[in-house]
């Protein structure tokens, strides 16, 4: 979850709203990687660790060099070199990474955040790396002192089947990636959604729920789509002729409003409408306009599979163990910042129709590498993009594609974590599902 944007000053016409998308177009040698993770701390007992104990381990890492960040008075964040901390909704802990230029960047910063947590914690908790809370129920979950967070668990009881799941009880890994231009982001975020699906199958790593097997191998991709038809999915229109920022824009415009940020507190704007806060007719604050950075907080409320910004984030995966915390990144690279890769990318999947993209992203919370639709396989499709990752990764001449060696490994063996940690809940753990800490801790 996003923390309050700095976008601008005041809007004084509806071109902004594009332009303040387009601002973000960056020659190739300028493209970097912004790498973030989210994972559930767990105590001795198995319990969620309490705010208290987060606001402790927050605490300990300012004495690596992290400045602190409060909202009415309370430690939600922390900042350094251009990467922050933050805090999702249940506690779920979150690294969202600096702009960084090689995977070997990546790879670094992700050891080393993961380093200074356990030496802060000392053996007082940990952390595990997997999509869904396993056993963990709604009322078990501590809840974050951030007002953005009130208005949205509100609407999400209000809105959807599985909102207050997503927000609670979830975990994702996900990467940030530039565009060169209008024409270059359409592409990008074309292939992006369309090759989603296999990200969520060789990620997927949430097949427990509830304390028990639930049918799905990312029960996190599984609740994404019982959320917000109005702003979340696989985006049809991205698809169609006329696509650019202001096509993006008009969506965006027409997915209804959480929350106005003033003075270091949130606005019940539930429901409302950016088009008409836009004329001054927000009820929330009648007779303001919006600023820039008003309509970045907006952006920051809509959960495609694919979400455009000033950049691209791809967030179609679980969280899992930290080799595939940096395969992640690794996989869309070699995809996206490398011209033949990305072609031939879209070559894989331009055919496909939306009846097709959406059977794929279902098959590939249920099955994974298993899934198929539209005559499509998904470990077909995720092997053809994988051989057309690695080859964008050479391209890139930084010895880089060994990151993908554990999605090898999954493509070979047609298994993905869900599956390894379904085949010894069956087996070696006899029906205890209380072995999956140890298995996911990072």
């Amino acid at each position: 979850m996003s923390i309050p944007q700095q976008g601008g000053g005041p809007i004084e016409d509806y071109s902004q709203l594009a332009a303040y998308m387009a601002e973000g177009s960056k020659p190739a040698d300028q493209w970097r990687i912004g790498t973030e993770h989210e994972k559930f701390g767990f105590t001795a007992d198995h319990r969620p660790m309490s705010y208290q104990a987060i606001h402790d381990l927050m605490q300990g890492m300012t004495r690596f060099g992290w400045t602190p960040v409060t909202e009415a008075g309370k430690l939600i964040g922390l900042t350094r070199d251009g990467a922050n901390v933050s805090l999702e909704p249940g506690g779920q802990f979150e690294l969202s990474g600096a702009p960084l230029e090689t995977l070997h960047q990546t790879r670094d910063e992700i050891h080393q955040h993961l380093s200074e947590v356990a030496q802060v914690l000392d053996g007082t908790g940990r952390f595990m790396g997997i999509g869904a809370a396993p056993e963990w129920h709604h009322q078990d979950m501590p809840v974050m002192p951030k007002g953005r967070y009130r208005l949205m668990t509100d609407y999400m009881g209000r809105v959807g089947t599985h909102g207050t799941q997503m927000m609670y009880r979830t975990s994702t890994v996900q990467v940030n990636l530039d565009f060169a231009s209008e024409a270059d982001m359409v592409k990008k975020l074309r292939v992006g959604l369309a090759l989603q699906p296999v990200a969520t199958a060789l990620f997927a790593s949430s097949p427990f729920f509830d304390g028990a097997l639930n049918g799905h191998k990312s029960w996190r991709s599984r609740i994404w789509r019982g959320l917000d038809d109005s702003r979340t999915g696989m985006l049809p229109f991205v698809f169609e002729d006329g696509m650019g920022f202001e096509r993006y824009v008009d969506w965006v415009l027409d997915v209804p409003m959480y929350f106005v940020y003033r003075d270091g507190q949130y606005i019940d704007a539930l429901g409302q409408s950016f088009r008409d806060f836009l004329k001054g007719e927000l009820p929330a604050l009648p007779g303001e306009k919006p600023t820039l950075s008003d309509w970045a907080d907006h952006m920051t409320t809509v959960f495609p599979e694919a979400r455009v910004k000033k950049y691209i984030e791809m967030r179609g995966a679980d969280c899992g163990p930290e080799t595939h915390m940096t395969a992640l990144p690794a996989f869309w690279v070699g995809l996206m910042y490398d011209g033949a890769a990305l072609d031939a990318a879209w070559d894989l999947v331009k055919h496909f129709d939306a009846e097709t993209r959406e059977g794929l992203r279902v098959a590939a919370s249920v099955s994974a590498l298993q899934g198929e639709a539209g005559g499509v396989k998904l470990h077909d499709l995720a092997r053809e993009a994988l051989r057309l990752s690695r080859g964008g990764l050479a391209a890139r001449g930084l010895d880089e594609g060994g990151y993908l060696d554990v999605l090898e490994d999954s493509i070979a063996t047609g298994r993905v974590p869900a599956d390894d940690l379904i085949a010894a809940y069956n087996g070696e753990w006899a029906g205890d599902l209380s072995r999956v800490y140890e298995a996911a801790a990072l």
